[in-house]
């Protein structure tokens, strides 16, 4: 009975291996076209009865199967559905898709930050090349819209710390604290004396502290009526801001997947010059990762001397103690990624599927060394880079969201 309830709950995934490898035979004992073609055929018909797997991700097997088998290749195939490159996307789109839902993307954007320290300089670094290494598997607009909230709760965690500091200071030196130089709304409603003593300034100025520099007046940006309390933090903001819409432009430009124009140039190209084959993966990454590196560092060198101004004694001091704002910024970052919690079993998943297709894809055909592909070299150019995204898309699909699941009649996970 044990080993019922087991196939019970296994059932779907027993559906989708049991098809291929009872079909197996045919291939293998009649070996011809035809015979490999209808084992295609076969388990696509056998998957569509049983309904292991949706029906559209069924369909997609004939572009997996056609080319490693020899049939037709794989330009051939895809066009029946659409471009070779739409079917290199969908892979993509698998991959991007897994990354956000189980925010692997939160989780080594937080670690490369915290790598490279709290420092302005080296934290404006830090969030670029993050944000530029998963612009390579993303799209730009969707990787600019999962960091600029991490980028966000940065800032202002930075902008409240200096005030939560600058108004104990105050407070130690004259007795009372003004909250007019305090940029939370939420800081701003709290008595942070210890007497409980509650004090209406003037803009600028405090009850018994004196007049306060200018720099420290409270800054309005006009767009948003958001209030800085000095101009540095406007900048800084914006720094941040823009360093992210820079990285993921730049990171876009490093991969063939990275954005779709890239995309769209290589099936031109290939087109246009059908016996190159020379543009693939690899190639392409050989040829755009340093010039991406080059163009990424640069912008970091122009945003940070354009807005806060570069200091390399400070940057590359070693034992120096950190500022109230990099302990507020290094609190917030670590904050956030125990969050995150330990790495769970769908996070391990998807980055090991992620680390597999980027070696697959370097691997084919890096050219100086004979790749996998040259294991099909009776079919050269059948199985290209929509080969290997469409396989590892289809493993998402396949692999099971949890180590045990029992699927009621109504398709519900119990």
């Amino acid at each position: 009975m044990k080993i019922f309830s087991y196939i019970l709950v296994y059932r779907r995934f027993l559906l989708i291996v049991l098809p291929p490898l009872v079909l197996l035979p045919l291939p293998i004992i009649v070996r011809t076209k035809e015979a490999e073609c209808a084992y295609t055929l076969a388990v696509v018909a056998a998957l569509w009865l049983t309904e292991a797997l949706p029906l559209p991700v069924t369909a997609l097997l004939p572009g997996l199967l056609f080319p490693l088998f020899g049939i037709t290749a794989s330009k051939e195939v895809a066009s029946a559905y659409f471009k070779d490159f739409h079917l290199l996307l969908i892979g993509v789109i698998c991959l991007a898709t897994s990354i956000e839902k189980w925010n692997l993307h939160k989780r080594i954007a937080l670690r490369m930050v915290m790598t490279v320290g709290v420092n302005p300089a080296w934290l404006t670094l830090g969030l670029m090349s993050s944000t530029a290494f998963l612009s390579m598997w993303l799209s730009n607009t969707s990787t600019a819209a999962m960091v600029m909230p991490i980028v966000e709760a940065v800032a202002q965690q930075i902008i409240s710390a200096q005030a939560e500091v600058e108004a104990t200071q105050m407070t130690s030196l004259g007795g009372s604290t003004n909250h007019g130089l305090e940029i939370d709304e939420s800081v701003n409603g709290q008595e942070t004396n210890e007497r409980n003593e509650k004090t209406i300034p003037a803009p600028g100025y405090g009850n018994d502290a004196g007049k306060v520099s200018s720099k420290t007046e409270p800054e309005k940006n006009s767009d948003t009526g958001t209030k800085y309390r000095t101009k540095k933090d406007h900048m800084m903001c914006k720094l941040m801001c823009l360093c992210i819409a820079y990285s993921s432009t730049i990171g876009g430009l490093t991969t063939i997947t990275g954005t779709s124009t890239n995309l769209i140039f290589s099936e031109h190209f290939n087109t246009r010059y059908p016996d190159c084959r020379c543009i693939n993966f690899g190639s392409w990454f050989l040829l755009s990762f340093p010039a991406a590196v080059i163009i990424l560092l640069l912008s970091w060198i122009w945003l940070q001397w354009l807005f806060l101004g570069f200091n390399f004694k400070e940057m590359f001091k070693c034992g120096k103690t950190k500022t109230a704002k990099q302990k507020a910024c290094a609190e917030v970052i670590k904050q956030e990624y125990q969050k995150l919690g330990p790495m769970r079993y769908q996070e391990i998943v998807t980055l090991i599927l992620f680390i597999v297709m980027a070696l697959l894809w370097f691997s084919r055909d890096p050219g100086f060394v004979p790749g996998w592909s040259a294991l099909f070299s009776k079919y050269p150019g059948f199985a290209t880079d929509s080969t290997v995204a469409l396989l590892i898309g289809i493993l998402f699909f396949i692999i099971p969201a949890k180590r045990l699941t029992k699927t009621t009649p109504t398709g519900e996970i119990g």
